[in-house]
């Protein structure tokens, strides 16, 4: 087993050091302390917090603002650019359809780590931004460095895997694709926001040690690889204090430690008070989401009484001003223009195919060769898209996704959290690489009809999925709807049965031992229906590995239960009604996260980290 690990890290030593961005003439940090000193007191507090420039919010949207996530004014006089910001963890995000537009999807953050490849983050992140450019951003709100240390957690499918090696490893790689189209981006959400349950109020309880050899450690390494123009501060507390009024987390440990020379910017809606600003906190996101906008005129009205505000004042400003000077915000401006989804699409299916981790493959069921006659394929709306998570992070290409599922609710917010699927068929996919055999579809619906189909074929093709999203984790780990029920009659009635599994994160699989063939295809983005068809029909051999361990059950995880999920009244969006308090205990596993507390507690996991089968012998 030891030999193997060469083989898997290895790829990550390469994150060939990519060139920093030419800087615009003169030190950013001279023009930076230089620029500062020309400012006004009301430039600094344009400076140092943003709207949310969208329809029906109840602010006044400037006319140069784009519909995104954010929007901080310009200092036109002193050439400062106003920062106009996206969403843009996997793609320039889709704003609910808002924008009338569409971007290149790329494969969800755990697909991402499953390829172990560095050098493919770093391309995946400069085409994001150079769409990006061509819509009006300056900004992008990508970089999730958080640890999968919750399985349940709705947003682990942005991030990278448990281990923080890989995951600082990659996120750092993505960062300077990015910052080397003159694109800010963000390294988020600092720090252990691990859960969505709760996610406004939980209070993590970790200890210091366990903290820097686990969440923190891939922070640290990701901002020590990707340099990026700023830091997100995240909705929880840690150990008391809201992470973006944390004086340790931001003063102690990123800036004086660390030596970090950017902004942190908020999470939208999560500052509690004008203290944060002498806590750490150089930006106010999306302010009118906050009780007030605490850092323009509150901000202000201390800056006139205290010097320890003023301050702190100036060296916000200068800290955003560095970074926009560093990047060359400045002096590379976005730039309307076409864009070419076609070559964009490439990136996307090449991620995508290097993503694919091939868990079972009994009798050389895979790759299929021209000898099956007829393949059902089954369920996963699979005639239609592939499926991809929910939340802010959602990206769809032009003309919306192929299926829309609505979960309830009125008004754009309800987009929000629709399931969503990418528009591109599986099923055509594998029509044009079996021409001879008649390919069927059953959407799954009545097990008994997708039985009858099994029945017929030579083989079958089920695809599963399990939709996860900002807002909601997952009530556990079973694949939703009855879609277990359904792989176990079909493996019944058809040993040659293969399963696809389009997932957020981990899951059970009761049915695992009677399947003849398994893969895991993530969120596969734009192309994912091309890159799991050319993985089937062998002309990609599977070079993916699992960046998180597959528990066997529940009971094996540090807390079989989710914190919260008994107590806790979700809101719409699942987040948790105000008022209410959780206590999240990290104590258990302190920085034993994944496969270093299986090691510890000696589990067998149903697929250890790491894992992942080749067609090669």
């Amino acid at each position: 087993m030891n030999r193997s690990w060469a083989f898997l890290i290895a790829p990550l030593a390469c994150c060939a050091a990519v060139a920093s961005p030419p800087a615009a003439p003169g030190d950013p940090d001279s023009r930076a302390r230089a620029t500062e000193k020309q400012l006004t007191p009301q430039e600094r507090l344009t400076l140092v917090h943003g709207i949310m420039p969208l329809p029906g919010q109840p602010v006044q949207v400037p006319p140069d603002a784009i519909v995104g996530a954010g929007y901080v004014a310009s200092v036109p006089r002193l050439g400062i650019p106003a920062l106009k910001e996206t969403d843009a963890s996997l793609g320039v995000a889709w704003i609910m359809g808002l924008r009338k537009d569409g971007a290149t999807a790329l494969p969800s953050g755990l697909a991402l780590a499953a390829t172990w490849n560095p050098t493919l983050a770093q391309e995946g992140g400069a085409m994001i931004a150079r769409e990006a450019l061509a819509k009006g951003f300056n900004v992008l709100l990508a970089g999730g460095a958080n640890l999968a240390r919750e399985p349940r957690n709705g947003r682990n499918f942005e991030y990278l895997g448990e281990d923080p090696w890989l995951a600082g490893t990659i996120d750092g790689a993505s960062v300077q694709g990015i910052q080397s189209q003159h694109v800010l981006s963000t390294i988020k959400h600092f720090a252990l926001n691990d859960q969505e349950t709760g996610r406004h109020f939980a209070n993590v309880v970790i200890d210091e040690t366990a903290a820097r050899e686990s969440d923190l450690l891939a922070f640290e390494i990701a901002i020590e690889r990707g340099q990026p123009g700023s830091i997100m501060c995240s909705y929880n507390r840690v150990n008391g204090p809201y992470a973006c009024d944390n004086s340790h987390l931001l003063n102690d440990v990123l800036k004086d430690e660390w030596k970090y020379k950017g902004f942190v910017m908020s999470d939208w809606g999560a500052v509690p008070g004008l203290d944060a600003a002498l806590h750490g906190l150089d930006q106010q996101s999306g302010a009118q989401l906050d009780a007030k906008t605490w850092f323009d005129a509150p901000l202000g009205e201390a800056v006139a009484k205290d010097s320890t505000y003023a301050a702190r004042l100036g060296e916000m400003s200068r800290r955003i001003l560095r970074s926009i000077f560093e990047i060359g915000l400045d002096a590379y401006p976005p730039k309307a223009q076409p864009i070419d989804f076609a070559t964009n699409a490439k990136v996307a299916e090449e991620e995508a195919r290097q993503a694919i981790v091939l868990l079972r493959n009994e009798h050389g069921t895979l790759p299929l060769d021209a000898s099956p006659k007829r393949i059902a394929v089954i369920g996963g709306y699979a005639d239609s898209g592939v499926m991809s998570g929910g939340g802010s992070s959602q990206v769809q290409g032009e003309g919306g996704p192929a299926v829309a599922v609505p979960l309830g609710g009125d008004g754009p917010f309800a987009d929000f959290i629709a399931q969503q699927w990418h528009r591109g068929s599986p099923l055509a996919a594998f029509a044009r690489r079996a021409p001879k055999a008649e390919v069927t579809f059953r959407d799954g619906r009545y097990v008994s009809e997708a039985v009858a189909a099994a029945r017929k074929a030579d083989l079958a093709i089920v695809f599963a999925t399990q939709w996860m999203t900002e807002g909601f984790d997952a009530a556990d780990l079973s694949l939703p709807q009855g879609q277990d029920e359904l792989i176990a009659a079909v493996t019944a009635a058809n040993p040659r049965t293969i399963v696809v599994l389009e997932t957020g994160g981990p899951v059970l699989m009761p049915w695992l031992a009677r399947t003849a063939a398994v893969l895991e295809a993530w969120y596969p983005g734009t192309r994912g229906a091309e890159a799991i068809a050319s993985v089937i029909f062998g002309e990609v051999n599977p070079s993916g590995r699992l960046p998180v361990t597959f528990p066997a059950s529940l009971d094996q995880l540090p807390n079989p239960v989710l914190p919260g999920s008994d107590s806790i009244e979700p809101d719409f969006l699942g987040n948790g009604k105000p008022g209410q308090t959780l206590t999240i205990d990290y104590s258990r596993e302190g920085a034993d996260v994944g496969y270093r507390w299986y090691a510890r507690k000696q589990l067998r996991p149903l697929f250890p980290f790491g894992f992942g089968l080749s067609y090669t012998t």
